[in-house]
């Protein structure tokens, strides 16, 4: 009987070490899937525009966790490439002597047959509801944004990730791994 506990029991560690090497929740785009790192914390999505929503832990010293949404509008919705990416540059107003241009990078390259658009853009973010349009944005000073395009063929799919700039280099890494991991 003994025996038989202790094995259930280490099936049991099995099947959750495997789950948590496995990584969190599996993401799907367009048919595409990648499974988010096992510290991404799934939430309810906030408004029904956002497909999902996750918040990343924040790195020691910062008071804020990260978000990452992902939003999906319809086949060809949201805008276009060049007016997403300005518009999440106008989100972030740049340290002293330097313009946007100089605190951001814009990089393309494709994830399998899928054409991405990658914003690393840092600086004081100003924080506007998207419930409220008329609200005065609220700065906050040292924040980074990664914003990705994804235009899978009956995309595209706009990914943010907002936080504190120490806490976005913390999840770096794995973002770009997730984001690269789409098959």
């Amino acid at each position: 009987m003994k025996r038989a506990v202790f094995a259930v029991s280490m099936l049991g560690l099995t099947l959750i070490s495997s789950r948590v090497l496995a990584g969190g929740e599996e993401v799907t785009l367009d048919g595409l899937k990648s499974r988010t790192p096992a510290s991404w914390k799934a939430q309810k999505p906030s408004s029904k525009l956002r497909t999902y929503q996750f918040a990343l832990p924040h790195a020691d010293g910062d008071a804020r966790d990260a978000e990452l949404v992902i939003f999906y509008f319809s086949p060809g919705g949201g805008g276009g490439v060049d007016e997403n990416i300005k518009r999440w540059k106008g989100q972030f107003q740049p340290a002293e002597g330097k313009n946007i241009d100089d605190v951001s990078k814009v990089e393309k390259f494709k994830v399998g047959n899928v054409q991405v658009t990658y914003l690393d853009v840092q600086g004081t973010f100003l924080f506007k509801p998207p419930a409220d349009p008329k609200a005065q944005a609220k700065p906050l000073p040292e924040y980074r944004r990664f914003g990705v395009i994804f235009a899978s063929e009956n995309g595209p799919y706009f990914i943010t990730v907002t936080g504190p700039a120490r806490t976005m280099a913390q999840h770096k890494k794995d973002f770009d791994n997730w984001l690269k991991a789409f098959k």
